[in-house]
């Protein structure tokens, strides 16, 4: 704690009675129809709990690391957390995922991030997890007026993934800009749920999912965007885009639109394919030998969403990690 930045775990926090946190846990990431959710909910025992006051910029991220060590066992964990970023702050925070065991475990955790009016968050997930590893991922944020929310989510592990992202945008001229990315292969499994709600005027989403598969790999990408009666002036444009590198690997791409409101710009679109041969044909011309050049579409496939990274060491990272991920999957 200190300098308007409160980070705790959330079983201290309780223990310590903030009423905020008792009167807004549980509230906004709703567990009706929503089994795993609930399972988190009845099983709350701990996570964390972060808040910023009111007018603080946080200049530097908040990194929180999870490495799985089952031991040689296998187990699970229901993490919970809330976040709250006060009128006129900013907080940036990367979550990453990793093991240090091939043992088997399942992760079911569920994050509630709350912007008051003014507010800005960066959030950056990074999951590079056991191949053996079962994770539901649920996180749910709440927005008021003026609020921006730059949320981007990179999934290169797992056996069975499922992320479900929720925006319940509750406030005029706010900004709600998501992007992902997933590199599969083998027999990985990683589902995208989306879910934006346009309550209010005057705002503004985008949304761009991308990914590559391999093998027998399977991806869901399922992006609801709602525009409210009263939510006119609405601009929200979603995209997902994926190339399938064999033909065993398998996407299934669900974008949907549910527009109440008549004054609304609001767009939607999937794309499957291949790798350009005509690039590749452009590349091997040149000299490149045809590893290289499959790497280098593929990378520049990925560099749309490596591009939305606004921290230079994080954006390095993450492009060497996939860059990894790309040499070692589709070799």
């Amino acid at each position: 704690s200190g300098d308007g930045l409160i980070i705790s775990d959330l079983d201290s926090a309780l223990k310590n009675d903030h009423p905020w946190i008792l009167e807004h846990i549980t509230s906004y990431a709703d567990f009706r129809g929503e089994p795993f959710t609930a399972l988190n909910t009845a099983l709350i025992r701990n996570g964390l709990y972060i808040e910023v006051k009111d007018h603080i910029l946080l200049e530097k991220p908040v990194h929180f690391l999870h490495i799985a060590h089952p031991d040689g066992n296998a187990y699970q964990a229901f993490p919970r957390n809330l976040i709250k970023v006060g009128q006129n702050s900013q907080l940036s925070i990367i979550t990453s995922y990793h093991h240090l065991s091939d043992a088997p475990y399942f992760h079911n955790s569920v994050s509630e991030i709350v912007l008051a009016e003014n507010a800005m968050i960066n959030e950056i997930k990074i999951q590079d997890e056991s191949t053996k590893s079962y994770r539901i991922d649920r996180t749910q944020f709440y927005q008021k007026n003026r609020s921006i929310v730059n949320s981007v989510s990179i999934d290169l592990g797992g056996s069975l993934v499922r992320n479900n992202l929720g925006f319940s945008i509750d406030g005029e001229n706010c900004e709600t800009n998501l992007y992902g990315f997933y590199i599969l292969s083998g027999e990985q499994h990683v589902d995208n749920h989306t879910n934006i709600d346009h309550l209010k005027p005057n705002c503004n989403s985008n949304e761009l999912y991308k990914g590559i598969l391999n093998d027998a790999a399977r991806a869901v990408f399922s992006g609801t965007i709602y525009v409210a009666r009263d939510a006119q002036k609405t601009n929200a444009f979603q995209s997902n885009k994926n190339l399938l590198l064999s033909e065993e690997a398998e996407i299934d791409s669900k974008p949907q639109l549910k527009i109440f409101a008549d004054d609304v710009k609001c767009s939607h679109g999937a794309t499957i394919g291949q790798l350009d041969e005509e690039a590749l044909y452009y590349l091997r011309q040149r000299g490149i030998p045809e590893a290289g050049a499959l790497t280098l579409l593929r990378s520049a496939f990925a560099g749309e969403i490596i591009e939305k990274i606004s921290f230079g060491p994080v954006k390095k990272y993450i492009q060497d990690r996939i860059e990894h991920s790309l040499k070692n999957k589709f070799s």
